[in-house]
């Protein structure tokens, strides 16, 4: 493994936001921007290329200056097919990269260092690694080599596997341990989710 892979930040914009009421919900206003600046913000390396994961129509993300990007797959909810799609548009686009970071557009409240620890474990030999907190893994923000993609288009496709877990298993996968209060990987569900963040934020 490279001891310092060149990198692609993935945005997951997908999901429906049921609970939010419908909608993208990363673009829900917290603290005076959009859910999805926080993100952006505290987790994308300065520098680094990365794109939008969506579905629908690419305009509504056309404020963020970064290129919004389909499934490449259809029929496959979950954000597995997202990260297939990372990974072969870095193959394609970026050829320089070595690894896709993965990361949710609903948690404001990253760590910081949350690339470059990701990007520690595999200089460290893994394969790949995602990050947990307070003991739960959270298997979306992770990094994962872009000679994957291959074997997991033909998981997808052929196999049907869904889960994260059942990919990753398959391979060495580092668990990267993070603490902080709230809950650095806090994702916003609810409208309750939101008065919350927007009072921890000063907002």
């Amino acid at each position: 493994m490279a001891d310092n892979p060149s990198l692609f930040v993935l945005l997951l914009a997908g999901g429906q936001s049921r609970r939010m009421g419908g909608g993208d919900k990363n673009l829900m206003m917290l603290a005076g921007k959009p859910l999805l600046s926080h993100v952006m913000d505290r987790a994308l390396p300065s520098g680094v290329p990365a794109m939008i994961n969506a579905n629908g129509d690419p305009a509504r993300f056309s404020g963020f200056g970064l290129p919004v990007v389909a499934d490449v797959v259809d029929g496959f909810a979950g954000p597995l097919a997202g990260i297939l799609t990372g990974l072969e548009t870095a193959a394609q686009d970026y050829p320089q990269a070595s690894h896709v970071i993965s990361l949710a557009t609903d948690a404001p409240f990253l760590p910081v260092d949350l690339a470059d620890r990701l990007m520690t474990a595999i200089a460290g030999g893994a394969d790949m690694a995602q990050a947990r907190s307070h003991g739960r893994r959270h298997p979306v923000f992770a990094i994962w080599p872009v000679s994957t993609a291959a074997a997991l288009r033909a998981a997808l496709v052929d196999e049907g596997i869904r889960k994260i877990d059942d990919f990753t298993s398959r391979y060495n996968c580092a668990i990267v341990d993070f603490d902080g209060d709230p809950d650095p990987f806090t994702n916003l569900n609810t409208p309750a989710d939101l008065a919350t963040a927007e009072t921890l934020l000063g907002g």
